[in-house]
């Protein structure tokens, strides 16, 4: 039988990352690069599988069970909510610390007029933060490098790779502060806070968003879990929850909780879950990520409260990034519309621009973290070295300027956040591009959005501030550190809105800072492609709610010119590692095909009563995880299709020798020999594999009546039905199989299976090679995103 008949295998041919262009050829290794590593890839099983066993196991629960179960979800939005917050919390007190101190020292040495140890101190300061964060990341997880909400945004699509969210890791996790992610014995978690820190510390143009959505994710989905094989504990009152759609709702939970915390915006973390990252959303799910992300809110309020006191250091006082430019008196007029249309339009082009550049490097670096980890060390260090001395030494290219006479802050500004850097300048002045660079990302972006200061920055000041961030923050996001890219989107919108800002002057109503705002929004609808999550992101951010009207014209225009020309910047990262992410639309060339053209074959089944050996054969010599079952002559009148059954439930069977002597039913209830723990979801890395089943010779003789526990309503679809409305219902649903049965009566009642990997385009070229000669075909499978239906 062939392997790819039925296979799981549902990632693309091959990592787009490779250095090497993608064969054709179908391979029966799925693999993605994760991290820096190749990890074979999977499907989750959002379906239920509705068999005889899970019938009765449902017709047995009370009025408690179903209020256990309801109970439950709450109290794990909860403790998502409180631990996101605290760790959010943490990494905003850690970062404002250690930078904090790091500029002052750097500032005062500065100010005794000694520059060359001052540049010594900040390079070697720099280096050494970004030094630690990546060698905690490339030997202790190199998953955990990047921002994180590529892959958390696929797996809430329903793609999975070995070990995600280990179990194991949970106690390493809550008490040790250490792994999370994708191999069994990684130490992610730890990595992800403490290498955020780090990383975000050492003056890189990075943020720390990402890392606290993936953050929200593991601890969402380790509280899920409930159970840890290793160290040998469970939580019987979690066995509600062992499944992939309940583990599914409780990721997108924490998802929301990490953006709420990083940015104490809960309804534009609840909405970025919903726009951006979930693909499936529904009422219940809704309420309980409000509910986790006011939890957050709510802790977060109190910790700031507390800080205010001055008990969390000498910079604890950073507010978690709450940049407020109120303006009671904001007013808007006609003519304010054409520069906010023209940031829109910079923003889409400036946007795409930014994700093309920031694809092509992220493949470079690729081949080069390949290597080994020497690479990755010296690309990091390099990287951090010259960002200290472009952030040092462009200052010193700006003019000293006179400090204001109305200031609102002291000036100069020394050894403390502000607006007004002295650097290198007299006593009165200060340097305007110090004021930006030599900063923390939160301070810089502070300083654009500040009302009152339309004449603190230059010209000359404000593009070179603007070239920094777009290239470093390019160049530092691929390194092998949890690093994220909603700050350096930020800011670098930022600057150029303000720099219109400056250039329209007197002509609009608007201030520079509002100009400021408004350029970070379209930077995000041109990088990110969010339209209603960053508007209210940033609405939250600077309290301000009179900006909506042009907030929400400017990312509308920003999104629909950079799609004209990529995609977001998230799913291109997706396609790089390989994910097989289904898109919510199908593409135009799939309504000209049928199911029956991309469905392979032959086809490997089971009989309702199979033999033990045959069944441990197929086990050892496939990779599928679902098997159709059928009843022939004489269980019934003609070959019919019973349903489908999952490979975790055959090796549970095998591993409790529910043998029978012979080939016939016995009528034994079932629900005596196996308990609905026996059948729910393992953790990562703690699934049974078939290599660790002994069964004799005389058991490979004995029977397996494979009714009971076969899902007799699987999803099916006619072998005509067009490829485009398959993916609309296999997608929606949430299908990991979907069975292709024959139009006309056939000896055979079922065609083939439909995985996520036969929906790629990637997969139909190498079943049809010849339309790589078509020209006319070849377009239609690479038409322009502004082609595609909306």
């Amino acid at each position: 039988m062939s392997i790819e008949a039925n296979g799981d295998d549902e990632s693309q041919t091959h990592p787009l990352l490779s250095s090497e262009k993608p064969s054709l050829a179908r391979s029966a290794s799925q693999v993605a690069i994760v991290g820096a590593n190749l990890c074979p890839i999977e499907s989750l099983d959002y379906e239920i599988s509705e068999n005889d066993f899970f019938k009765q196991d449902w017709r047995t629960r009370g009025t408690v069970q179903i209020f256990q179960y309801v109970l439950l979800k709450w109290l794990l939005c909860f403790l998502i909510g409180g631990i996101v917050s605290l760790v959010g919390f943490c990494n905003n007190l850690a970062v404002e610390n250690i930078a904090g101190v790091k500029f002052v020292v750097t500032s005062n040495m500065m100010l005794a007029r000694r520059f060359v140890m001052a540049f010594v101190v900040f390079w070697a300061s720099n280096l050494m933060l970004t030094l630690f964060s990546v060698l905690i990341t490339a030997s202790v997880s190199p998953a955990a490098a990047g921002s994180g909400i590529p892959e958390v945004k696929a797996y809430l699509n329903g793609v999975d790779a070995p070990g995600i969210f280990s179990l194991k890791t949970l106690f390493v996790k809550l008490f040790l502060k250490s792994r999370c992610l994708y191999e069994p014995s990684s130490n992610c978690w730890n990595v992800m806070i403490i290498g955020s820190i780090s990383a975000v510390s050492s003056s890189l143009i990075v943020g720390k968003a990402g890392p606290m959505v993936h953050t929200g994710a593991c601890v969402a989905s380790l509280l899920g879990q409930g159970r840890s094989k290793k160290y040998g504990w469970t939580w019987s009152w979690l066995q509600f929850l062992k499944n992939d759609r309940d583990r599914r709702d409780l990721i997108a939970c924490g998802s929301a909780a990490g953006i709420a915390a990083a940015f104490r915006a809960p309804v534009g973390g609840l909405l970025f879950a919903l726009e951006e990252m979930a693909s499936w959303w529904r009422s219940a799910l809704l309420w309980r990520a409000f509910f986790t992300t006011a939890i957050v809110l709510m802790i977060l309020g109190a910790l700031i409260e507390f800080c205010e006191s001055g008990k969390c250091g000498p910079f604890g006082k950073g507010g978690l990034i709450m940049y407020n430019v109120t303006s009671t008196d904001i007013s808007y007029h006609l003519w304010d519309v054409p520069p906010v249309l023209l940031l829109g339009v910079l923003g889409g082009l400036f946007g795409s621009l930014y994700n093309f550049l920031l694809d092509k490097v992220l493949r470079v670096y690729n081949v080069i973290n390949r290597k080994c980890s020497g690479y990755k060390i010296l690309l990091a260090c390099s990287i951090s070295i010259f960002t200290s001395c472009l952030l040092f030494g462009l200052p010193w290219l700006a003019s000293c300027l006179p400090c204001p006479a109305d200031a609102e802050e002291p000036c100069p500004t020394i050894g403390q956040s502000g607006s007004y850097k002295q650097f290198q300048c007299p006593p009165g002045h200060y340097n305007d591009l110090a004021s930006l660079i030599f900063n923390t990302n939160d301070d810089a972006i502070r300083n654009l959005f500040s009302k009152g200061t339309n004449d603190e920055f230059q010209y000359s000041s404000i593009l070179i501030f603007f070239g920094i961030c777009f290239f470093l923050g390019i160049f530092s996001y691929g390194i092998v550190a949890p690093t994220g890219l909603f700050v350096p989107v930020i800011v670098t919108g930022a600057s150029y809105g303000r720099f219109i800002g400056m250039l329209v002057g007197s002509h609009s109503t608007l201030n520079r800072g509002l100009f400021a705002v408004l350029g970070a929004a379209s930077f995000l609808g041109g990088t990110m492609r969010t339209t209603v999550s960053a508007c209210v992101i940033l609405l939250e951010l600077t309290n301000n709610l009179l900006l909506l009207p042009l907030m929400m014209l400017v990312l509308l225009v920003s999104k629909t010119v950079a799609d004209a020309f990529d995609s977001n910047i998230y799913d291109l990262i997706m396609k790089a590692k390989g994910f097989p992410f289904l898109e919510a639309h199908a593409k135009p060339f799939m309504r000209q095909l049928t199911v029956g053209d991309v469905v392979k074959g032959p086809l490997q089944l089971f009989h309702g009563i199979e033999k033990v050996g045959n069944v441990v054969h197929v086990l050892r010599t496939t990779i599928h995880n679902g098997f159709p079952v059928i009843d022939e002559p004489p269980v019934s009148g003609s070959p019919v299709l019973y349903g489908l059954i999952l490979r975790a439930h055959l090796i549970e069977l095998l591993k409790k020798k529910a043998f029978l002597s012979s080939p016939e039913p016995t009528g034994i209830d079932v629900s005596e020999q196996f308990s609905v723990v026996d059948f729910a979801k393992k953790g990562s890395g703690n699934a049974n594999k078939i290599q660790d089943i002994v069964v004799t010779e005389e058991e490979e003789n004995m029977f397996l009546d494979l009714h009971p526990f076969t899902n007799a309503s699987p999803y099916t679809v006619v072998e005509t039905m067009s490829l485009a409305k398959a993916l609309i219902l296999f997608r929606q649903v949430g299908l990991r199989h979907l069975l292709v049965i024959p139009k006309i009566k056939r000896r055979s009642p079922v065609v083939g299976i439909l995985t996520r990997h036969d929906f790629m385009p990637e997969d139909m070229i190498s079943l049809h090679p010849a339309w790589t000669r078509s020209r006319w075909k070849r377009w239609r499978l690479t038409s322009p995103r502004w082609l595609n239906p909306f």
